[in-house]
């Protein structure tokens, strides 16, 4: 059955307090008590070194079955290599989630491309055809040049979602190119308006049989975990 999975970038924000977490909550808790009132988070961690398998079985450990994180794909494999000659790095990348995988708590991997990388079809296709099966993947692409039907076509033959990224810098077209929808929200803020046009296209895309995946940008105020607790209710 689909669903709405709702939250964050990160949680280890002692800035959140009180609004969001209690005063005299311990950091070492804010996950336990985050995952009370949120189904999901996006793990940016990962981007920069490897979790170890005490890190995820401590993060497993403090959120129910439901809950789901997606994972940021390291910058060796999006950055460094730039999703060339990448394959060995993936798969010790992917690997390193198997705790994720036995716990079934993996939302999607998360594969953020550097501003000034610019499309490049062929190198897209030979990359994501080495993708596990069995694991969602998006793209987060942040050069224009990536919006076309050729990639929109690529993405949807291999079920691998677009990421709809909002941000002040580059508006990112509202193409579903997968089973599954993710929506990382980057303004500054958003109005009742807004939030409530967005409850309206996430309803539609679930009716539609689809998981859709919402993460607010983290900020050193609560209101995009106070957002995400909105739209989940």
């Amino acid at each position: 059955m689909a669903g709405i999975y709702a939250g964050t970038s990160g949680w280890a924000y002692a800035t959140w307090k009180p609004e969001f977490y209690p005063a005299k909550l311990p950091s070492k808790k804010f996950l336990e008590h985050y995952a009370t009132r949120l189904n999901s988070v996006e793990v940016n961690y990962t981007f920069r070194r490897y979790a170890t398998e005490k890190l995820l079985t401590g993060w497993l450990a403090s959120t129910p079955p439901e809950f789901r994180f997606s994972i940021k794909a390291n910058q060796l494999i999006t950055h460094v290599k730039r999703l060339r000659d990448a394959a060995g790095a993936t798969a010790s990348f992917i690997s390193s989630l198997q705790p994720m995988f036995e716990a079934k708590k993996l939302g999607t991997v998360l594969f953020q491309l550097p501003p000034f990388q610019k499309c490049d079809l062929p190198l897209l296709k030979e990359f994501m055809a080495g993708l596990p099966r069995g694991i969602r993947c998006t793209f987060e692409f942040r050069h224009a040049s990536w919006f076309n039907d050729q990639v929109y076509e690529a993405m949807r033959a291999c079920n691998v979602a677009l990421c709809l990224a909002e941000s002040e810098k580059l508006e990112v077209p509202s193409v579903e190119t997968a089973d599954f929808v993710y929506y990382r929200l980057r303004m500054p803020e958003y109005s009742p308006a807004q939030r409530k046009a967005l409850r309206e296209r996430v309803e539609k895309q679930v009716a539609a049989g689809k998981d859709v995946f919402v993460y607010y940008k983290h900020e050193d105020t609560p209101e995009g975990a106070l957002y995400a607790e909105e739209l989940l209710q």
